[in-house]
Formats: structure tokens, C-alpha cells, sequence
């Protein structure tokens, strides 16, 4: 639906304006200096007002567009927010799209949704109302934006396939699909395979992590997860949806006709030089199964810890840790704070002919040359506690747990640890201090744990601006107030004058987000004698994180924000990760 992502027209707006630059400034957007300056200078040069604010820079483009909306009574639509159905692209060709600057975005009955630069332009409207054979309802856009989504839209060209199998389906005819699938991944021919071919190229050239192919009442929306944010980025009809889903499965080597239980497989897929592994879960939901497909590159080799963005103090005190022979290392963060890419990254800066790495995974995301890497298996009874009695007497050096979930496997961690083993584990809480009390949660004796664990690492992951579009901006009073409270108690902070901060503006490169790529912010805490002490004494997750700030720790939101001042990343990102 095309009213999805359109701007809502602000209700405080007074109907008694109808400038654009009067609409601007009641909606904030525009102060009354530069209200005044914008009126004078258009008098002045006998230019249009929309001109001098675009010189001037002092709105985008997106709100010079809704606010004209606003005026001429035509709703501004977001393009980068608006999934558009191939279905819906094939009622317009490509070359009359690009020749006037006009791209379909929704059909409802009789009627088009089109998103165009000047919604007034009747000759345009009546071309299109011929060419489409439907009735038009305008919708108002930027030039760029319509340009980049034809271009984007167009080339994924699922509209001559979509139509095929919409063809099939409505005679009632099985997709065809070709059973034979090499190891590099190459899909076949048939309609379908070649939209799911497409679906995956797609999600490799924007760098999603993962692609949700969820059924609804009346279509099947695509989403992708870049960067760590879903974004819906096409509709496709409901009555493909059983057709695509039974093409994936067999790619899988799933049962087909199981629809009624969850099933999980892997597979290849190769795409130009890039090489994936893909892993599936389907899952029965009240309109169809879901299929998430999770993107793994085999290329690209595991980042060291300064990439992942451990630096300073917190590197110095983790490698010391990594360093020792024994002891117990946790990783800690909820789901998808990169938890599992550190602890590989940890791996690989260890691993050598000298020493015996054995990591126990659900499941092995990544394969790293010289480590026996073993899948849990809990049908087979390979669990991570039975596993990890096993491992013992392997003769290993260095063993990785993918996770302590319950008690057993905690005892035999610090068993591990206790007999001269070096251990690394994840744990899901919300921060470096709150890992020593979950444990006791899990009926670990304290003296245990106060004498096994040397190291917590707490970690998020927040977005990069995108270098492409980055442009200074500066700080409100509010937010300047929120990092000099948040770093007050770090030395070097002091001397900071000014504050400048940096956004993406959003760019053909970071698909219109202002973000292009990830980063972790850390916090890792010493176990202390001090902090040994409060362990024993059953103190609070609070009480550990100011006795471990007292001693050096930097926290993650400091982390955070000292990346802000370095430009890396936005106080909106550390916010919305780091605030518990």
C-alpha cells in the first residue's frame, strides 16, 4: 500500500498558510531568521523560494517536496520506505517511467498509485492513465528519489517472471522446478527459480545479514536485514507465495510437503565471485509458512578485534586475558550484538600448530582453517553439556563453548577451567557486570567463579555513517548535555571544547540510510580481587559495575559516545543500543 510510508500531513499545521516556506517553519523546520531572510532574498532576486532554500541548504529536498504537497493537496510518499510489487511495475514500462519521471507504487481496484515530480502536470496524467488503462492518483516525490527507485526497481526485473508464474499458477499448472543443484548454486530456469535467484543476488548486493519471506492476508512481503534493520523492500502476489517457498525447500533438501512443523536445512549459492552459505528455517504461520534465509560469506576471513572496534584500555586488558593459560573469557550481549564474531575473531588471533582449539557451536557460522569445530546435535544426544564432557579427552588447550545455557554446562566450563583449560563462552545479558550474578542464577558456587573467571566483555553493535554522505552537525544543547554527563568521569574528556557531530545524509551508496556498515562498542570488565570479593558477597550487577568503572572500565555507552566524537557513528545508534 502506497499510504504505508507517506509522510503524515502534520494537524498542527494552520490551513491559513499556503507558502511553502510558512509551512516549513510551522512544522520546525525553519526558524523565524531564516523564514524572514528566505521572503526578502526571493523579493529581492525574483527568484522562487523552493531555489533559494535548495542554495541555502537549510531543508532536503524529501521536506521541500511534502510541504508543496501539503499546498497543492497531494500526499508526499517516501520512496525508500515504499516496497513495490513487480506485479505493480509491469502496468508502466521502464522507458515511460524514466522518460517522465514517474514510477507506479501500489494498484488498489481500478485505480494506479503513481509517485511523480509535479502531480499537477495533467498531459503526464492522462499519458499514463491511457498507457496503464487505469485511473491515476498522484503522489508527490523528489526527482532523485524516483530516478534511483526506477533504476533499483526496474533492474531487479521480476516482472516478466512474476507475471510467467502468475500465469502457471492461474491455469493451475505445477511450477516447474529443476531438482539438480550443483554446489556452486546455479538455480535453473523456470520462473520461480529465477525470482529466488534474484531474491538472494539482491541480498548480497546490499549486504543483508538475513531475507524474511513472510506470507500475509493478500500478498508475501520480502524484507531484508541490513545493517541490522529490517527493510521492506518488495511485494510479491500471495499466490506465488506456496510456489517460492517449495523452490527454497528444495534448494534445501527439505521435505516439501511438510508444512505443518519448522524445518531448518544449509546450502550454497554463488553469485559472481561471492560464495554463501545459506541457512533456512521455515516456520508455520496463519497465513503460510515464513522462511528466513541467514547470508553467511565464506569469503572475507574473520576481522581482528581492532576492526570490530576494541581499542585502548579494553584491548589492552582483553589481550592480556587471551594470553593466559587457563581460566574462563565470556562474551556477553543480547540476540545479534555480534557476540559469535568475536569470540572467532578471539579464535583466530590464538590459533597455531602449537595448540589445540576445539569450539562446540550451534551452529558453526563460520569455518576457520586448524580448529576442530563441532555442531551440536540434540536429536543425536551431541548437547552442549555432553559435548563439552567429551572434549576433555580431546587434549585440547583452548575450548569454545557457543554458549552457557544452563547449569550443568556452567560446572563443566569451570571444571574445564579449573583443570588448566582456557575457556570461551557467550552469555546473553545486557551488560559485563550482569554475566558474575547470572551465573549464580545457574547455582554456581561463587568461590568457583570468583576464582575461573579473569574477563567479561559486554558488547552491541551500532551503524556507521556512511563516509559517501557524511556531513557535520551541530550538537543541541540536550545532546551536548547527555555526552559530557555520560563521559564526565573519563581525564582525557576535560580538554574537549567543542562538540561536532556527523550524520549521513543518505546516499545512493547506503541506500538512503546515512549508514553504511557496523561496528561494536565494548566494555570489558577485570575480575579484580575487589571484584572477587563482591562476587563471594552475592552483590548486585550494580554494585560490580561501579567497583569496575572505579578501577578503568570504560562503559559501552562511553564507547559509544567517544565514537561519536570521532565520527563513527551517530548518539541516535548508541542510544538506541546501549540505553537499558
Amino acid at each position: 500500500m502506497a499510504n504505508d510510508s507517506v509522510q503524515n500531513q502534520n494537524p498542527s499545521v494552520s490551513t491559513k498558510a499556503v507558502y511553502i516556506e510558512d509551512i516549513l517553519y510551522q512544522r520546525g523546520l525553519l526558524t523565524a531568521q531564516q523564514l524572514t531572510f528566505v521572503k526578502s532574498e526571493a523579493k529581492r532576486r525574483q527568484e522562487p523560494v523552493e531555489k533559494i532554500l535548495s542554495q541555502m541548504g537549510w531543508v532536503t529536498e524529501e521536506q521541500l517536496a511534502a510541504a508543496k504537497g501539503l499546498i497543492i493537496g497531494v500526499p508526499f510518499v517516501d520512496l525508500t520506505q515504499q516496497p513495490i510489487s513487480p506485479e505493480v511495475l509491469a502496468y508502466l514500462p521502464e522507458e515511460v517511467a524514466k522518460r517522465f519521471v514517474v514510477i507506479p507504487i501500489a494498484k488498489e481496484g481500478e485505480t494506479l498509485s503513481v509517485a511523480m515530480v509535479d502531480p499537477l502536470d495533467l498531459s503526464v496524467l492522462e499519458f499514463i492513465e491511457k498507457k496503464s488503462g487505469f485511473a491515476i492518483r498522484p503522489y508527490i516525490a523528489t526527482a532523485d528519489a524516483i530516478t534511483r527507485s526506477i533504476a533499483e526497481q526496474y533492474a531487479r526485473g521480476l516482472s516478466m517472471e512474476v507475471g510467467e508464474a502468475l500465469k502457471e499458477a492461474t491455469v493451475g499448472s505445477v511450477v516447474p522446478f529443476a531438482p539438480q543443484l550443483s554446489i556452486t548454486g546455479v538455480l535453473g530456469e523456470a520462473p520461480i527459480a529465477r525470482i529466488v535467484s534474484t531474491l538472494l543476488e539482491y541480498g548480497i548486493k546490499v549486504r543483508a545479514s538475513d531475507i524474511h519471506i513472510e506470507p500475509l492476508e493478500n500478498e508475501t512481503r520480502i524484507r531484508y536485514r541490513i545493517d541490522g534493520i529490517l527493510h521492506e523492500k518488495l511485494i510479491l502476489p500471495r499466490r506465488i507465495h506456496d510456489a517460492i517457498v517449495s523452490r527454497i525447500k528444495i534448494l534445501g533438501n527439505m521435505k516439501i510437503d511438510e508444512k505443518r512443523l519448522p524445518q531448518d536445512a544449509r546450502f550454497n549459492f554463488k553469485a559472481g565471485q561471492d560464495e554463501i552459505d545459506l541457512r533456512l528455517s521455515t516456520m508455520p504461520t496463519s497465513f503460510g509458512e515464513k522462511v528466513v534465509m541467514r547470508l553467511l560469506k565464506k569469503s572475507g576471513g574473520v576481522p581482528t578485534l581492532p576492526e570490530l572496534g576494541i581499542r585502548g584500555v579494553a584491548l589492552r586488558r582483553l589481550e592480556e586475558n587471551i594470553l593466559r593459560p587457563h581460566g574462563i573469557i565470556l562474551i556477553c550481549g543480547p540476540t545479534g550484538s555480534g557476540k559469535t564474531t568475536t569470540l572467532y575473531s578471539i579464535l583466530s588471533k590464538l590459533n597455531s600448530t602449537r595448540v589445540n582449539i576445539m569450539t562446540l557451536e550451534d551452529p558453526i557460522e563460520y569455518q576457520i582453517a586448524g580448529v576442530n569445530q563441532v555442531q551440536v546435535n540434540v536429536g543425536a544426544g551431541l548437547t552442549f553439556a555432553s559435548g563439552l564432557r567429551s572434549f576433555l579427552r580431546q587434549d585440547p588447550n583452548i575450548i569454545m563453548v557457543g554458549e552457557v545455557r544452563d547449569t550443568e554446562t556452567s560446572e563443566l566450563a569451570i571444571q574445564a577451567a579449573l583443570t588448566g583449560h582456557l575457556v570461551f563462552s557467550s552469555l546473553h545479558t545486557n551488560n559485563a557486570s550482569g554475566a558474575l550474578p547470572r551465573l549464580l542464577d545457574m547455582q554456581a558456587e561463587p568461590y568457583l567463579i570468583a576464582s575461573t573467571v579473569t574477563c567479561v566483555v559486554g558488547q552491541r553493535v551500532v551503524r556507521i555513517v556512511c563516509p559517501a554522505c557524511k556531513v557535520s552537525k551541530a550538537p543541541t544543547a540536550e545532546v551536548t548535555a547527555s555526552i559530557k554527563e555520560g563521559l564526565g568521569n573519563l581525564k582525557n574528556f576535560d580538554n574537549v571544547k567543542k562538540i561536532e557531530l556527523f550524520v549521513g545524509k543518505g546516499c545512493r551508496e547506503c541506500n538512503n540510510t546515512g549508514y553504511l556498515g557496523r561496528i561494536g562498542i565494548f566494555e570489558v570488565l577485570m575480575v579484580s580481587e575487589k571484584i572477587s570479593r563482591m562476587i563471594l558477597n552475592h552483590e548486585t550487577a550494580q554494585s560490580i559495575e561501579a567497583e569496575a568503572v572505579s578501577e578503568g572500565m570504560i562503559t559501552m555507552k562511553q564507547d559509544g559516545f567517544l565514537k561519536v566524537l570521532e565520527g563513527v557513528t551517530t548518539v541516535e545508534e548508541v542510544l538506541r543500543v546501549a540505553e537499558e
